[in-house]
């Protein structure tokens, strides 16, 4: 067996581990099998989430066998986890509803053949069928209370005198280790990872184990990603971005990671794709001397927007870019029109015969009338491609692209998108 930790180690992704000698020794001796864990606490993961995916698919690719679980039970919950508040708890209905959502995508980044092939699994079904009295017998006496205060999710809760902790999140590690003793006796698992705030639940795992199967167990963290000009890592104007493409279209995600500082280029290629390391430093080099052409950002993006939304995500945020910079608008389908509705660029339905002026200002892109003839006139305004020259241009569905879509230009790089009504 490859020696996966120190393919993630030279990465920079190891942030905590157990049985430091021993957890080589445990992985490079034999297929394993790893799990992680990801709570239904929105309808899609976003980008943070890639780490802890992309770590189970490079288990997966060294031989080990990667375990999905993802949380109907601990989403009904609450991590308390990087907290400051309780979270909202969700309706039954709402959280399966997620979980099948989850599901759909965790799916893509392994595979579910082979010898080593991949399982994905939901919480619940074990959660769901313990009874409170074994709970407590068979779990909860494992577990000191003077241990559990002092770990960092719940101190700092405690701490917090206008929100503190409520007991159902304070139970939240007694579920997840419960969910890695579930996944030790059907599967064998002997491995979880998870981000550097899943240490305190993660080895509660660990001990539950050891105290009750009389067996070890590991445990593997990963850094949470933090931009290096100290902005949240995973966030754009328009809100998080998203692993679904009805919530974060592949243009929009594309330029997110386009748009990633230099200072970044190199981690986040370690980080988020499976380039070689040796690839990785060359293109870093070669980024340092022509910074300004971002290849490095362009090389970045392409890779984890074809690891998320495959060839055609990718092929339709890259004709999209190239449509909106370089001006072939006519090479745009109905489909990336749809995404530029969606996230791309600022839009606003029109109705059959209304003037292009009013849909400037409906845009923000002139304060009045008055300054969009202005602007008009000047002839810095372009409609699918075609400068306008007629001040009081109506708009039709007959002359938009596809029928439906209308792309404005503002000067040189303010978009807008105009669309008819169904």
């Amino acid at each position: 067996m490859t020696d996966i930790l120190e393919e993630l180690d030279a990465r920079g992704l190891i942030v905590q581990r157990s049985h430091a000698q021993e957890f080589q020794e445990h992985i490079v001796s034999a297929s394993r099998t790893v799990y992680c864990g990801f709570d239904p606490t929105a309808p899609s993961l976003h980008v943070g989430n890639l780490v802890p995916l992309l770590a189970l698919a490079r288990f997966q690719q060294a031989g080990h066998r990667p375990v999905i679980l993802v949380g109907g039970a601990t989403g009904l919950i609450g991590d308390p986890s990087g907290r400051d508040q309780e979270r909202t708890l969700q309706p039954t209905d709402v959280v399966a509803a997620w979980v099948e959502r989850l599901t759909g995508q965790t799916n893509r980044f392994v595979s579910f053949e082979g010898s080593n092939a991949a399982l994905v699994v939901n919480n619940y079904e074990w959660a769901s069928q313990i009874n409170l009295i074994e709970f407590l017998r068979d779990v909860g006496k494992h577990f000191s209370i003077n241990a559990m205060i002092q770990r960092d999710a719940v101190k700092a809760r405690l701490e917090r005198e206008e929100s503190g902790l409520s007991y159902t999140e304070f139970s939240y590690a007694l579920v997840q280790a419960l969910d890695f003793l579930q996944l030790h006796r059907s599967y064998g698992c002997t491995i979880q990872i998870g981000g550097s705030d899943q240490w305190g639940n993660i080895v509660s795992g660990v001990d539950l184990i050891r105290r009750t199967a009389g067996a070890t167990a590991y445990a593997l963290t990963f850094p949470l990603v933090a931009r290096s000009d100290g902005k949240k890592f995973g966030k754009s104007t328009g809100g998080a971005i998203w692993l679904d493409a009805d919530l974060t279209s592949p243009y929009a995600f594309y330029q997110f990671w386009l748009n990633t500082d230099d200072a970044d280029v190199g981690r986040f290629l370690r980080y988020f794709t499976f380039v070689a390391r040796t690839t990785i430093d060359e293109i870093v080099t070669e980024h340092g001397k022509h910074p300004h052409q971002r290849d490095g950002q362009r090389e970045l993006a392409r890779q984890v927007t074809r690891l998320v939304h495959g060839d055609a995500g990718l092929q339709a945020a890259e004709r999209i870019t190239e449509a909106l910079f370089g001006g072939e608008i006519d090479k745009l389908t109905a489909g990336d029109f749809e995404q530029l509705r969606l996230d791309g660029v600022d839009n606003v339905k029109v109705n059959e015969g209304d003037t292009l002026l009013d849909a400037m200002v409906a845009l923000d892109l002139a304060p009045s009338k008055g300054r969009a003839r202005q602007l008009v006139q000047q002839g810095g305004v372009a409609l699918n491609g075609q400068v306008i020259v007629d001040i009081d241009a109506a708009l039709s569905a007959k002359q938009a692209l596809h029928d439906r879509f209308h792309l404005l230009r503002r000067g040189k790089k303010h978009w807008a998108l105009l669309v008819h009504a169904a």
